[in-house]
């Protein structure tokens, strides 16, 4: 666009805007000229659009926000139309097919035909180009097994504490699925959208994460007089549906939701992957009645989500607080959600549970690459670890400390396909998490206005008139559909490893292209760590030997070390010296 403008401004002369005006009046002075008798209704309708564009033309002279159209008044709207259109024109017609932003057209085809229960297979060979370095596939058996279902589910809570351990047992442990729709927030979903993917979830009997706002009306099962499907209650910062006037944790209001069936799991937000260490404001003209019922707060008044936690301070009283949501649920699996940043605060958190003898049911591992909250252009690029490096960091600890027996890992981001599964669990995770991958199920186009309230498909939109897009009856379908295609889609890729259970893909079973002519098992690739390895002498290197001496389970600040000065860097005596 800006060498067209330079073209342009080579082409016309500063005088344009008068040659225009000019042009303009001059034609319709020669209809306005002509008796009314003889004037037909072209010229009449003519008329009327050279006056238009006139009176635009005067406009865009006169006004002072935007230099083009000062210069270059009507024609000038031209830059700001295709501007406008440029995503939908990169998207539909100039966008590979397997070029990621941040989905690729394949990915999102994908789902779509998943959804809707169409064929999702692929003729004449793969798109991708397998000599690449980045490419990845799993290693088959010339012996498949064969597994008799694809409802793959993994046991969350009900390992006993250890003797010592004065922590409350979970009594009600969850068996959930391995497939699982992510936190998405009603408030940032539309009602319709909460509605398809609570149904779909109870249909498929998998889990339907309510995100930090709470379980509104929605989450409750109001289709055919449902009682909902199985949910994983997230409670951020602010606390809501379990807080007080001041926005501090309120205990009543935590037992009244916590220990209703429908409720399965409880899960403390300490980050996201979309914006980590960022709190947030949803402003007052947006916190409708509805919004305001679900999280406990005033109507149209700012609802402002905190950066951190006010309920514990140090990674102890974290654990301590995560003991306590325990009883008071009645026994319910309470683990935590974060994206990893500094090491050390992560490894704090590890101590605590050593100190303590309280662990979390879970840990759901949410990576950088996450985003279905908008955020800061700065948070969404350049701020929390990828999935691949959080994921095994948290994993390789609880190994390191002998207690991943007893905490299970889930993971999101970016996660679509069955291979994305695959992979996550050679990498330690024992569930999956998908957000985006469910909104595709509902319509997304990737539109990328979830903030504005625009979304074109009525998935994360508050306008009644856009929700109307979305019918629920058809969205569950597809929900449901994608879920159970994607798990058959895993049984299949299991069974050509030749294994018995998802659980049993290891890295050993992924291969990476590292370069043209150099492939690596991811096994080799990566630093998994032995059972006990942070428990005794040497520890392990890298970030390990780095942070884990730093980190204190009575407190999340670290002074972290200064980089040992180059050998290549004179002191300053040195420097006199010389």
């Amino acid at each position: 666009m800006n060498s067209w403008f330079s073209v342009l401004n080579e082409r016309l002369p500063m005088r344009y805007a008068a040659w225009f005006g000019c042009g303009v009046g001059f034609a319709i002075s020669l209809g306005v000229a002509l008796p009314l008798d003889h004037r037909p209704l072209w010229l009449e309708l003519l008329v009327c659009a050279l006056g238009l564009l006139l009176l635009r033309g005067w406009l865009d002279v006169r006004q002072s926000r935007h230099s083009i159209l000062r210069n270059y008044p009507v024609i000038g709207h031209l830059r700001f139309l295709l501007e406008l259109i440029r995503p939908e024109i990169r998207q539909y017609f100039i966008e590979a097919d397997n070029e990621r932003t941040p989905f690729s057209r394949q990915q999102r085809s994908l789902v779509y035909q998943r959804a809707k229960g169409e064929p999702d297979k692929r003729p004449f060979g793969t798109q991708l180009d397998v000599n690449a370095a980045g490419y990845e596939w799993i290693n088959h058996s010339v012996n498949p097994s064969e597994l008799p279902s694809h409802d793959f589910r993994i046991l969350v809570g009900g390992v006993p504490p250890p003797p010592c351990s004065r922590a409350t047992p979970c009594t009600q442990p969850y068996s959930a699925s391995v497939f699982n729709i992510s936190a998405m927030s009603f408030g940032a979903l539309s009602a319709n959208a909460i509605l398809a993917l609570n149904e779909g979830a109870r249909r498929g009997g998998f889990a339907h994460d309510t995100g930090e706002g709470s379980i509104s009306r929605y989450h409750r099962g109001l289709i055919d007089g449902g009682v909902g499907g199985d949910l994983i209650w997230e409670i951020g910062s602010g606390y809501f549906g379990c807080r007080d006037a001041e926005g501090r944790f309120d205990e009543a209001q935590f037992v009244a939701n916590a220990t209703q069936a429908q409720v399965r799991m409880i899960e403390i937000k300490l980050s996201q992957g979309a914006k980590p260490g960022h709190g947030g404001v949803l402003p007052g003209p947006k916190v409708t009645p509805e919004i305001a019922e679900a999280r406990g707060v005033p109507p149209w008044v700012d609802c402002v989500s905190p950066a951190s936690h006010s309920a514990f301070t140090t990674p102890i009283e974290m654990m301590e607080f995560i003991d306590r949501l325990r009883g008071l649920s009645g026994g319910k699996p309470v683990g935590f959600k974060l994206c990893i940043g500094h090491p050390w605060e992560w490894f704090a958190i590890a101590k605590a549970m050593l100190v303590t003898g309280i662990t979390p049911d879970f840990i759901v591992v949410d990576g950088g690459e996450g985003g279905t909250g908008a955020a800061p252009l700065e948070f969404t690029d350049h701020v929390g670890a990828p999935m691949q490096e959080s994921l095994l960091l948290v994993h390789n600890t609880l190994v390191g400390l002998n207690l991943r027996e007893r905490i299970r890992i889930g993971c999101a981001g970016k996660i679509i396909s069955a291979f994305d599964i695959a992979r996550a669990m050679a990498l330690g995770a024992d569930w999956c998490n998908s957000a985006r991958g469910f909104m595709f199920a509902l319509g997304c186009i990737q539109a990328q206005t979830c903030h504005t309230g625009a979304c074109p498909t009525g998935v994360t939109t508050q306008d009644p008139r856009r929700q109307q897009a979305l019918v629920v009856p058809d969205k569950v379908e597809r929900v449901l559909n994608f879920h159970q295609s994607t798990l058959k889609a895993l049984k299949e890729l299991v069974q050509a490893a030749g294994l018995s259970a998802p659980s049993d893909i290891t890295a050993s079973h992924i291969v990476r292209r590292t370069r043209d002519n150099q492939v690596t098992l991811l096994s080799s690739l990566l630093n998994f760590l032995p059972p006990g390895a942070l428990l005794a002498e040497p520890l392990p290197g890298g970030v390990y030997s780095l942070y884990w001496p730093l980190a204190r389970a009575d407190s999340f600040r670290v002074v972290p070390p200064q980089p040992a000065a180059s050998s290549d860097r004179l002191t300053p005596a040195a420097a006199g010296s010389r």
